[in-house]
């Protein structure tokens, strides 16, 4: 049977009320009385309610995380950076995932509330306006990270996607390309970070005295770039493009194996550069050229910033957002025109 506060205090002859002040470090207790204390717990093996515990201290030591899918690459990366640095501070992590259902999402939150965690992080790759306001109504403390759609209303940690977009094509035309194509996901576009990256890639093509050349996908898989390959099949050809600069790597990889079933290589008659940095960028030969986002980062400058709000009692969940840096990896999917001439 498990031992009681009352065991506690009766093989330390000492009050209740006075386990209680030791366990929640809320009041002065004699350094002895504290000694007897912590040895009856050890002894008895005494395990707090955590509930109980929480109601006194209001703290529950409790960070709630809802993400879209566990399963993604993405997802696990930018969790991997919540979980640890929660774990640094003694924080638990409560972790649920939605799948990409909206009111599966309001559905946690709320669970989390009555669960009394002392803040929120969400994961996610869907526009829940819904959660965004169910959140500011249990004025609980969160970030919103979202690798997709801008968030202007919570907290959040991203990227500046404009700079990275405009980094990469200034590589491009380093590497003697003026022919370079933009694959853009279509859904969304102004809602999403694409209109970033857009303006990043159009300022840099104009920079440097180039005319912007747009593609539109549909989405990332395959059918969409088999699609794409299909509108475009007499332009890639005949080298209208001379590198395809794909909003992410997902999508890149998928157009690069489409066009291998089609006859051509890569670089020698395309080159192409993703976004994102993903794992499948590293494996995928030859290795593609890449933005690689921070996702680790991302994790544990958020639940950093988090933390720092639950600390000052922060809840009104204003819209500050940060932004990290990010990087060209440069690979062997962009052939160095340079060299040929």
């Amino acid at each position: 049977m498990a031992s009681t506060i009352k065991d506690v205090a009766k093989m330390a002859d000492v009050s209740i009320s006075t386990v209680s002040r030791v366990i929640n470090d809320s009041k002065p207790v004699s350094p002895e009385a504290r000694r007897r204390v912590m040895h009856a717990i050890e002894v008895l093996d005494y395990k707090p309610n955590e509930v109980a515990r929480s109601l006194v201290t209001k703290k529950s030591n409790l960070i709630g995380v809802i993400v879209s899918d566990i399963g993604n690459s993405y997802v696990s990366q930018v969790l991997r950076g919540v979980e640890e640095i929660g774990r640094m501070y003694q924080y638990d992590i409560l972790l649920s995932s939605s799948y990409g259902d909206p009111e599966v999402e309001v559905k946690f939150a709320k669970l989390f509330s009555r669960k009394q965690v002392e803040g929120i992080i969400i994961i996610s790759e869907i526009l829940n306006q819904k959660l965004l306001y169910k959140l500011d109504e249990f004025k609980i403390p969160c970030v919103v990270i979202n690798r997709f759609y801008n968030i202007e209303e919570a907290p959040t940690v991203t990227i500046n996607n404009k700079a990275a977009a405009y980094n990469m094509t200034d590589y491009l035309t380093e590497m003697g390309h003026k022919d370079i194509g933009y694959v853009v996901l279509r859904n969304d576009m102004d809602r999403t970070n694409e209109k970033y990256k857009i303006k990043g890639y159009r300022d840099a093509m104009e920079a440097n005295g180039l005319t912007p050349k747009f593609l539109y996908a549909e989405g990332t898989d395959e059918e969409a770039a088999k699609d794409i390959f299909r509108q475009h099949e007499e332009e890639i050809r005949n080298k209208k493009y001379s590198v395809l600069f794909c909003s992410q790597d997902l999508l890149a990889i998928n157009l690069m194996n489409v066009m291998r079933d089609n006859g051509m290589t890569v670089p020698d008659d395309m080159s192409f550069a993703g976004f994102g940095g993903s794992s499948l960028s590293e494996i995928y030969r030859p290795k593609l050229t890449t933005v690689k986002e921070p996702y680790y980062d991302i994790g544990a400058v958020a639940i950093r910033k988090l933390l720092k709000n639950i600390d000052n009692k922060k809840v009104d969940n204003d819209d500050e957002m940060i932004l990290l840096p990010v990087e060209i990896i440069k690979r062997q999917s962009v052939m160095d025109l340079n060299k040929e001439k």
